[in-house]
């Protein structure tokens, strides 16, 4: 042993930092730094004496301080990393020494072995921050263990991770003088040593019962303390075997807890030393990588074993980023490695995978081995710490760059090694990634991520397998889809050195792949179409092969090129006939080349014996067997490949990249297809043209549409495969030829004209196409309908008949289609490229309307479109967006007046005569034409029907449209020159068609219709004159518009009144007793009236004095202006009566015979007469005037008495009283009887009576008697209110003179408070 072991020779020196604390560490390198060393006969071992180190008496070990370096050789190299990898497999805790002083381990070792693993612990990490550990692994091992015991002393600090942590001192004592005279002074032996952490468990054998041992052993454990703990410090704890105190676990822990983070920061704080100076010499010769190795990996490793698996992991990282910088320093060629047998499955999650003694090279590692054991020793701390995506991730960016770095070193590398160790690294890393992943309280964007480079790590296991299967044969069993195409032509052929030569007695083999592609074909594609060539082409296996043999001189060029690429299929596609079928006759028949049949050397290998040569040479490379296994038959192959393309397909579907999986459903649908399970392939084949048609992939699309309508077609999916058909003929016209196009459109017609088992509409969007025409909106008036242009785009390539053809709008504000579709006429015909439609347009509702959708029926299907055309040049008709479009082509406008209808003459017209009427019909930016006016006249008018309606022009004085107001209609003049006579049917005018733009005039006659007779007025019978008396309501209805669609309705009022309105007045009483009445004539029209002659007829109690009824006046015909006035004066006189009822009911009655002069323009005129030869004719007027007789003596007066009292209050009884006094003798007032009857009229709310209110009295007939009436009333309100009314019913009002004249008011109080009900607060 001692002859193949080397130690290290080490001086030490005190540093700085540990000058407090005692500690003395080694600081000089602990490998040799130069080769010369290593080369020097010095460099055997020297003994282990005890002038290198010496042992305490504890068996610590004390460093000494006077010893010089001595090189070490490559023996030795090895031999410290065989140590190293050892100690490392088998150290996989930490170590708390235990030291028995008192013989009590046996005794307490299995409470202290149920403490671990430490359940919790504080530790610091390297940046010196507190991070909590959990379940901290330890073992406790006693000082006397060979394991602690056996060790050199230069093992010890060159391995110092695995030393003890922690050192528990046991005691135990009974006896005070005991403990001062032996105890004491070997404790103080023992703890001498500062670059330990200790402490004291002193063990209390005392029993409970025994009083004075548990005195004695409380005294020496005070002692104890007394003597090891300090301020700043406690070491010491008790621990009583018969019973634990429940606080000592937790004081132990804690004293264990501080022990191992000390000596952690000590340790830490040494490594990071040495490692720093060792950095700072990586740029100089006397570098070495091995010697920072072993101590950057025990520094990591140290945090691993304590939990700290970040600052390990850091650690890694930048041993990694080291040996990057050092691998590629210049200087001599160095080993790269690869070369054994198994090194073509990749070892990224085995440390173990070879022994550091084998990849160490001078003073560094072989780069394949040590990169792939830093990444395994980097994945198991990314394990532990649960993050199994980042291992995913890491794993697959070390795939790809590591597979440059093996790109770069191909030719020494074995056949294909690339290849294989890539696929290998790939499922590794996805079976241990997958394992580890539990899925559970992940993010969701990290879960999509994990899935998303398990989809990589697939796809780029895939893409290499794929590789594999080209070269020995297999590229026909592969669809040559344009992923496939595509990854394949971005992937290079392998490079060895010298491509592989055929191998011995492989005739047969050679015979099979020959045969294999003499009878390959591609799969035929529905409508027989030809497969272009794709952009991206995977390169000539054949030229790449042979371009790397080492003994090809000259070559038959013309071979290089007659066969095929890697896949051996389409090749006679690629030559004429002749050629093809004799190269391919004199290629089977020539016999394979062998060792005993050696190829010429003029003569390049042909590509099945390529094919043979890259098999067997991969049969060498490949050491794995199940691997091997899927190349060893097409069947074999296709279950692998399919195993990987639907892994790759289902992660991504899962992850963010689901466009990456709906690809790679292609390649599956293939597959499917190929093995006739259509309903599956056709399935994934949806998808992947879903995909292509949403991102307009147009010729991916044309390679796979195909293919799903084939599957369709086989399972007899019409609407499946009708939509495949519309959908093959949208795509762009220079991927298909015309005649591929033309069958397409043949199957679409006859499917569409045959008898579908489940017909449904189809969706031409991408085929038929529409817009709107360019040019501005057609804009519509509410109600109207119209005809609206649309440009119809036909993507057949020959014209199509179509049975019908609707449009649906949609308005602008909504996404609503509710609108009832508009139909085309019957059947149309589209030709290719644009085509102009007409559609009738119904009346809509108002707003802007766009294209909806286009809908129709081909044969028996029907179908829809919702492709909108850009509008432009013919040019670009076949620009097609699938976006709504913005611009209107249709504008409804909101509801307004379209006309207007106003009467043309606001004054009064002639009642009960026959008067013209004229409306003024007025259209608003809208026509006319076709109108029919209806009149209906209301009740008390009437309509001459016999006679002709007169439309004339209309124009105002300012030449505009004459204005909607009636008022200013004086303002304006008719234009006389166009004026046509219209017969009225029915109530109905229709209006002539020049009248359909321009403002007319239509002039009708009508009668209203008052059986009343007027009444006069006088200051004795005044009367209020209304307005409404005289109005007559006709009701308008104008139908207008293309289909009289649109109506206006209006209710006017004509204002019709009597010609005059007649008053009176007395003017004079003569001494004689005749009477001058005055009757006043008020003119009520806008006309001249000529009075031709008027009488008065008198009522009872008055007559005239001569002329028989005529006025005193003869000046007639007497002419009254407009809104003028004249007075007629007839000299009358009472006449006796004694019947006063009869004189009060009688009127009297004027008849006034006139004529009137008048334009209708204006108002009042002549009235029209009926017949055409009737003549004018005076008209006469009659009102009745109420005269009443002059009350000068009444007989009677009435008087209202004062209260009794000065005030009045609510409740309170008051005595109402009226005196009645006779003016005149009975004979001379005419009244009869010697009592009258009284009656008082009061309010019930305000007032109520106590007594009568009604009853005779008597009353003597001698002039000057008096009496009085006394009613006793109570006033109920309070305020000013009126008091109750006494009234004589039997004596007429012109008899009774009342004091005061009319009612009047007086004032009530409220009243009198009441305390009957108050009570006190």
């Amino acid at each position: 042993m001692d002859s193949e072991i080397t130690c290290l020779a080490f001086t030490f020196r005190k540093s700085p930092a540990f000058v407090s604390t005692k500690l003395n560490t080694p600081t000089r390198p602990l490998l040799p730094l130069t080769s010369e060393s290593r080369d020097s006969p010095a460099s055997s071992l020297p003994p282990a004496t005890p002038a290198a180190a010496e042992r305490s008496p504890h068996g610590a070990l004390v460093p000494s301080q006077n010893l010089s370096p001595a090189p070490v050789s490559a023996a030795a190299m090895a031999n410290y990393l065989a140590q190293f990898q050892t100690i490392k497999s088998s150290c996989d805790r930490i170590v708390i020494a235990v030291e028995d002083v008192s013989d009590l381990w046996l005794n307490v070792k299995e409470s202290f072995q149920q403490r671990l693993p430490i359940k919790k612990a504080c530790l610091n990490n390297k940046a010196r921050n507190p991070v909590l550990v959990e379940n901290l692994p330890a073992e406790f091992i006693q000082t006397t263990d060979s394991r602690l015991r056996s060790r050199f002393p230069q093992e010890q600090y060159l391995f110092w991770f695995r030393e003890p942590y922690a050192t528990v001192v046991l005691v135990s004592c009974e006896d005070l003088d005991e403990f001062k005279t032996i105890l004491k002074p070997r404790l103080k032996l023992i703890v001498q040593n500062d670059e330990r952490e200790w402490f004291i468990v002193f063990v209390s054998k005392a029993h409970p019962s025994n009083e004075q041992a548990n005195k004695m052993a409380k005294k020496v454990y005070a002692r104890l303390e007394a003597d090891f703990n300090t301020k700043k410090r406690e070491r010491c704890c008790k621990f009583d075997l018969h019973g634990p105190d429940a606080d000592f676990w937790d004081d132990f822990d804690s004293k264990m807890v501080d022990c191992i983070r000390n000596t952690l920061d000590r340790r830490v704080q040494f490594y990071e030393e040495e490692n720093r100076r060792l950095s700072e010499q990586r740029f100089t010769p006397i570098w070495n990588f091995c010697n920072f190795f072993i101590l950057k990996e025990s520094l990591a490793f140290m945090f691993e074993v304590t939990n700290l698996h970040e600052d390990s992991l850091r650690e890694y990282d930048e041993l990694e980023l080291c040996y990057s910088e050092s691998v590629n320093l210049p200087g001599k060629p160095r080993e790269f490695g690869g070369l054994d047998t198994g090194d073509d499955q990749a070892a990224l999650l085995n440390t173990g995978f070879k022994a550091l003694t084998q990849i160490v090279q001078d003073d560094v590692f072989r780069e394949f081995e040590f990169r792939q054991y830093i990444f395994a020793c980097q994945a198991k701390l990314l394990f532990k710490l649960s993050r199994p995506v980042e291992v995913a991730a890491r794993g697959y960016a070390f795939v790809v760059n590591f597979s440059k770095t093996l790109a770069w070193h191909e030719n020494a590398l074995p056949f294909c090694f690339r290849e294989v160790w890539v696929i290998t690294a790939c499922l590794g890393l996805i079976k241990s990634t997958s394992s580890q992943y539990d899925g559970g309280a992940v993010a969701i964007d990290s879960e999509k991520e994990f899935y998303r480079l398990q989809g990589d790590l697939y796809s780029l296991c895939r893409v290499k397998f794929m590789r594999l299967a080209y070269l020995i044969g297999y590229g026909v069993e592969i669809e040559k889809s344009p992923v496939n195409s595509a990854s394949l032509s971005m992937l290079s052929w392998p490079k060895p050195a010298t491509w592989p030569s055929i191998p011995p007695d492989s005739s047969a083999e050679i015979m099979a792949k020959e045969k294999t592609i003499l009878q390959a074909k591609p799969r035929e594609k529905l409508f027989d179409i030809q497969r272009k060539p794709l952009p991206l082409e995977p390169s000539f296996l054949l030229r790449e092969a042979n371009r790397r043999r080492a003994f090809l001189s000259v070559g038959n060029i013309s071979e290089l090129y007659d066969s095929v690429d890697g896949s051996g299929v389409d090749a006679r596609s690629k030559l004429s006939p002749n050629k093809s079928s004799s190269n391919l006759m004199t290629r089977t028949m020539s016999g394979p080349a062998t060792s005993e049949t050696s190829l010429p050397v003029d003569r390049p290998m042909r590509l099945s014996e390529i094919h043979v040569a890259a098999e067997y040479a991969l049969e060498q490379t490949i050491s794995d067997p199940d691997f091997m296994t899927s190349l060893s038959s097409p069947e074999e192959f296709e279950n692998r490949y399919m195993e990987l393309t639907k892994g790759a397909a289902d992660n991504y579907h899962r992850s963010w990249w689901k466009r990456h999986g709906v690809v790679l459903d292609g390649e599956i649908a293939a597959i499917y297809f190929k093995h006739g399970n259509y309903d599956l392939a056709a399935k994934s084949y949806e998808k992947v043209c879903a995909l292509y048609s949403a991102e307009g992939w147009e010729e991916l699309l044309a390679d796979v549409l195909p293919d799903l309508a084939a599957c369709q077609k086989i399972l007899n999916d019409e609407a499946g495969y009708l939509a495949s058909c519309v959908k093959l003929l949208s795509i762009e016209s220079i991927l298909f030829s015309s005649k591929e196009r033309q069958a397409f459109q043949s199957e679409v017609v006859r499917l569409a004209h045959s008898e579908m088992t489940h017909p449904v509409p189809l969706d031409v969007s991408s085929l038929i196409t529409f817009a709107g025409n360019p040019a501005p909106p057609l804009e519509l008036c509410d109600g109207d309908p119209g005809t609206l242009s649309v440009a119809v785009w036909s993507g057949f390539p020959h014209d199509i008949t179509l049975e019908s053809l609707s449009l649906r709008l949609s308005a602008s504000s909504s996404a609503d289609e509710g609108l009832k579709a508009i139909k085309s006429a019957d059947t149309r015909v589209l030709v290719p490229g644009r085509n102009i439609i007409t559609f009738d347009i119904p009346p809509q509702n108002p707003g802007s309307y766009v294209l909806g959708a286009l809908t129709g029926q081909i044969g028996k299907l029907s179908f829809r479109s919702h492709g909108f055309s850009q509008d432009g040049p013919v040019d670009t008709d076949e620009f097609m967006s699938f976006e709504k479009p913005t611009r209107p082509v249709l504008k409804v406008r909101k509801p307004r007046a379209l006309v207007d209808i106003t009467p043309a003459v606001s004054s009064a017209l002639l009642m009960n005569e026959l008067q013209w009427i004229g409306l003024i019909v007025k259209p608003i930016d809208y026509s006319l034409k076709g109108g029919i006016l209806h009149i209906d006249a209301g009740a008390e008018l009437k309509i001459e029907k016999s006679q002709m309606i007169e439309i004339e022009s209309y124009r105002s004085e300012g030449g505009h449209a004459c204005p909607t107001d009636a008022s200013s209609a004086t303002s304006t003049s008719t234009d006389t020159g166009r004026v046509e006579k219209v017969p009225i049917e029915n109530g109905k005018i229709k209006l002539p068609d020049w009248a359909s733009d321009v403002t007319t005039l239509v002039w009708f006659p009508v009668r209203a219709i008052d059986d009343t007779i007027a009444k006069g007025t006088s200051p004795a019978s005044p009367q209020k004159h209304s307005i409404v008396d005289g109005m007559r309501m006709i009701a308008l209805k104008l139908e207008f518009g293309a289909f009289h669609n649109q109506v206006f309705e209006r209710t006017i009022a004509v204002h019709f009144t009597n010609p005059f309105h007649v008053s009176t007045r007395v003017v004079d009483k003569c001494n004689d007793g005749t009477l001058l009445l005055q009757v006043i004539l008020h003119s009520e029209v806008k006309a001249t009236l000529h009075v031709k002659n008027v009488s008065l007829d008198l009522q009872a109690g008055f007559e005239h004095l001569g002329k028989d009824g005529r006025p005193t006046s003869s000046l007639f015909p007497l002419v009254i202006a407009p809104s003028s006035r004249a007075g007629i004066l007839f000299v009358i006189r009472l006449s006796g009566t004694k019947d006063l009822d009869d004189l009060e009911k009688a009127d009297s009655m004027l008849n006034i015979k006139y004529g009137i002069s008048g334009d209708r323009t204006t108002g009042a005129h002549s009235p029209v007469p009926v017949k055409p030869d009737d003549s004018e004719e005076l008209l006469l007027f009659k009102i009745s005037l109420k005269l009443k007789r002059p009350v000068l003596d009444p007989c009677l007066a009435v008087g209202f008495l004062p209260f009794s009292t000065d005030y009045l209050r609510v409740g309170q009884l008051v005595n109402m009283k009226w005196r009645v006094e006779r003016l005149k003798d009975l004979e001379e007032a005419s009244l009869s009887g010697d009592g009258i009857l009284y009656q008082v009229d009061a309010n019930p709310q305000n007032w109520m009576v106590a007594g009568r209110k009604c009853g005779h009295i008597s009353f003597s007939e001698a002039q000057g008697s008096r009496i009085e009436i006394a009613v006793t009333c109570v006033p109920l309100v309070s305020g000013y209110v009126h008091p109750p009314q006494l009234g004589l019913p039997d004596v007429g009002d012109a008899n009774i003179s009342c004091n005061p004249a009319g009612p009047h008011l007086v004032c009530v109080l409220p009243p009198t408070l009441s305390t009957s009900y108050c009570i006190p607060a």
